[in-house]
């Protein structure tokens, strides 16, 4: 976990940063509130249920920017939220709870009680996910129901600013009282209205109005009876208590432009009246399988563990998303994951193979000055990663400082690269040493090696084809034959 910060280090970039500003749809100059000193906000994961690789892109994407904010000597402070009770299924306030639908699912009677384990499952299994994936552990995992005293306080503000309404069903924000709601993404608020199903909700003033607090037969009791926190209600809340009344950014996926993060503005600036709540959002893109949306009712919400029982490494798929810029629309298919796999085990087996031992180098100036303005260029992950391969075909680096370079780089990027240099690392390249090899195949080798010194090239292409049959693969080297399973 990130060390707290003394907040009192100065930091002036050479290279600048650009960060591309949801607010005001353009790339700027990052400056962050105080010099030094980044607070970031990422939304988390409703634990009701496993992540899928569509939602695990918002954290690499949060990480990457973490790291290169570091790399740029910044210190930072994350949080990233847990909300573990009371978030409908639609990002209004329409639809089914969640955890609602997790307790059906388990045949658990409703209760605070029951959700808890069920938050706690699949908390942990989030965090794991984002521990296989490279991901650092934020300063703070901020569970929403460990925040309630905060978020009834918060809703309290706004009703005793006069911000908000009270109906059957809830307390609702009332936009009008805002006039600046929507700014996020240029909201036409009169569209909205003019389109509006009125039987949604007949007690709300506005379509756009939003609930702070949903009445209910299960919660907890406030002033406005038993119930929960808005969704919206929650974020703002943790970001409060954990990060302070105004943060340098907030990510998150282009889902929660919106509605949700406009929600979060309105409310946190009507409490505070502190402009800007956030000065820098950022929103990563979707990801389709198959030129499809991932969605849970189309059943092809595809986890992490499911590419791992497929055999594949988590950092294979880190791989995939690095290669595309994080605004930009991913298509995941099997055969992209492959190449990317095929990618991330040739570079890890360069530094395996031919750099082994070559250690003393020095990390290269040059290469380090352009890997720098890639990231600081509003993140662009796929210059950075096309640089990794430009080092490794540079016939001018020396062996020693190709490999201090890479493996500097992957502090940042996380593509395992120094992993290899630890433990059985003939498991992690999959390769296989001759002696534990089946009969068949170490005959086969031999016969071939025999065919090779006698310079009998047509033989020795047909018992590589044999062993290819067999499930082996051989690579000639300078250091002998290299046999991998397939």
């Amino acid at each position: 976990m990130f060390k707290f910060f003394s907040r009192k280090k100065k930091v002036d970039p050479q290279i600048p940063v650009y960060l591309t500003n949801t607010l005001t749809r353009s790339k700027e100059v990052f400056t962050p509130i105080q010099n030094g000193y980044v607070k970031i906000y990422s939304c988390g994961p409703t634990v009701y249920d496993f992540v899928h690789i569509g939602n695990l892109r918002s954290y690499v994407f949060s990480d990457i920017l973490k790291r290169m904010l570091l790399l740029n000597g910044y210190e930072v402070e994350h949080t990233i939220n847990l909300t573990d009770f009371g978030h409908l299924s639609d990002d209004g306030d329409h639809g089914e709870d969640k955890m609602m639908i997790a307790l059906k699912r388990d045949g658990k009677k409703p209760s605070l009680e029951a959700m808890k384990p069920i938050a706690d499952r699949y908390s942990e299994a989030f965090m794991a996910d984002m521990e296989a994936l490279g991901n650092a552990t934020p300063n703070h995992y901020a569970r929403a129901s460990e925040y309630i005293v905060e978020e009834i306080a918060l809703v309290k503000m706004l009703d005793e600013k006069g911000y908000t309404y009270e109906t059957r069903d809830g307390v609702y924000f009332d936009i009008s009282r805002f006039p600046a709601y929507g700014k996020l993404g240029n909201i036409n608020l009169q569209a909205l209205k003019d389109g509006a199903r009125v039987e949604a909700n007949p007690d709300k003033r506005h379509p756009a109005d939003f609930a702070v607090w949903k009445k209910g037969e299960l919660g907890w009791d406030s002033p406005w009876g038993k119930g929960f926190p808005g969704w919206h209600i929650e974020c703002t809340a943790m970001i409060f208590a954990t990060l302070g009344k105004q943060i340098d950014i907030h990510t998150g996926g282009i889902d929660h432009i919106a509605t949700h993060h406009n929600g979060e503005i309105a409310q946190a600036e009507a409490a505070t009246s502190k402009t800007p709540y956030v000065r820098y959002w950022m929103h990563h893109a979707f990801i389709t399988i198959d030129n499809t949306k991932i969605s849970k009712s189309l059943s092809n919400g595809i986890q992490l563990n499911h590419l791992v029982e497929r055999g594949y490494h988590p950092l294979d798929y880190r791989y995939w998303l690095l290669t595309g810029h994080y605004s930009s629309p991913m298509n995941f298919t099997f055969e992209a994951l492959d190449g990317a796999r095929n990618a991330h085990f040739k570079l890890k087996r360069f530094i395996y193979e031919d750099l082994a031992g070559k250690k003393g180098g020095k990390i290269n100036a040059a290469y380090t000055q352009r890997f720098i303005e890639f990231l600081n260029d509003d993140l662009n992950t796929p210059g950075a990663i096309a640089l990794l391969w430009e080092i490794v075909k540079d016939k001018n680096l020396t062996p020693e400082d190709k490999r201090a370079t890479l493996l500097s780089f992957d502090e940042t990027l996380v593509l395992g690269l120094s992993d290899i240099h630890k433990g059985d690392i003939a498991r992690t390249l999959g390769v296989v040493e001759i002696e534990s090899l089946p009969d068949e195949v170490k005959e086969l080798i031999a016969l071939r090696e025999a065919a090779r010194t006698e310079k009998r090239w047509a033989d020795a292409d047909v018992l590589r084809q044999q062993i290819n049959l067999l499930g082996y693969v051989v690579e000639d080297g300078a250091n002998g034959a290299k046999v991998t399973k397939q």
